[in-house]
């Protein structure tokens, strides 16, 4: 699923290529990614791109008052080309779901598609992002200025849920999903199961240098790459998400996984856990 770092990676590439250009047309190919109907997504065809945004893992591209916000969810991406094809796209059980061709060079423009069975993608027309619920809810952004120490212990202050819940959820912090999270508390050597009220003042301010540093990293590791060389770039960064059974970069232990129904987190248990692995069930405690 692409998090912040690429989220952002998007931005920056979209707001070189798309920013200034013009909307020639625009082909709603899967009507199930469309949450929104009035204004009609056709009504970008004519007008140009003045800006993109990101909120969270939301990606919005401006145009005048309308706003083309956008969540990837799991297996959502953006491709550009340089040379799409004459003819409209035909609906069907491929992965596209939106086309957006622009002018001036004619034929160049992007696709928006979706891989797997799961359709999770969704593409909204508003006028105001925080139209959007998803982007409504949305808790303060790791880059934003105003994020602090002081507001990011402020944030865990009563918070009885798990360390790992916490990061992902996006109603608390913007733009965190599972690898990032795996990543953030590796390299702050934190258990994901930690309590997050527990976190005395010194683990706070480490987890909140880990999760700037972590993400900075990450959008700096994509910042200039083609579009579809981020996911293997994304892959090739991380330390320990979805690298079960290799051994942990920084000690030499094996990375090991817990498994939950849709999803999996990874970790180190020297670095972690003070070496005890996790029980792999759900509701997992350290095991005795």
């Amino acid at each position: 699923m692409p998090e912040l770092p690429e989220v952002e990676a998007l931005r920056g590439f979209l707001v070189e290529h798309a920013v200034g250009r013009r909307v020639e047309r625009v082909y709603p190919v899967a009507v199930h990614a469309l949450k929104t109907y009035e204004p009609a997504v056709t009504a970008f065809e004519g007008r140009t791109f003045d800006g993109v945004e990101r909120y969270g893992k939301f990606l919005g591209l401006r145009a005048g008052e309308l706003y083309l916000v956008m969540h990837l969810a799991r297996a959502g991406w953006v491709r550009w080309s340089e040379k799409l094809a004459a003819g409209p796209p035909r609906p069907g059980k491929g992965p596209l779901a939106l086309r957006v061709r622009l002018t001036e060079p004619a034929d160049t423009g992007f696709d928006v598609t979706e891989a797997g069975t799961q359709k999770r993608l969704a593409v909204h027309v508003v006028r105001d992002p925080r139209e959007v619920p998803g982007v409504a809810r949305l808790g303060p952004d790791p880059f934003d200025e105003s994020f602090t120490l002081a507001v990011f212990s402020a944030l865990l202050e009563g918070e009885r849920r798990q360390i790992k819940g916490v990061l992902r959820d996006q109603g608390v912090i913007a733009g965190i999903g599972n690898a990032y999270s795996d990543e953030i508390l590796h390299a702050a050597r934190m258990s994901p199961f930690k309590l997050a009220a527990r976190l005395g003042g010194e683990e706070v301010a480490g987890l909140y240098e880990a999760l700037g540093t972590t993400l900075r990293e990450a959008v700096e590791r994509s910042r200039g790459l083609p579009l579809k060389e981020l996911k293997a770039e994304k892959k090739s960064g991380l330390r320990v998400h979805g690298r079960k059974g290799e051994p942990c970069p920084v000690c030499g232990d094996t990375i090991r996984e817990v498994s939950f129904s849709d999803s999996a987190l990874q970790y180190c248990p020297t670095c972690q856990t003070g070496g005890k692995p996790l029980a792999d069930r759900r509701m997992s405690r350290l095991l005795k």
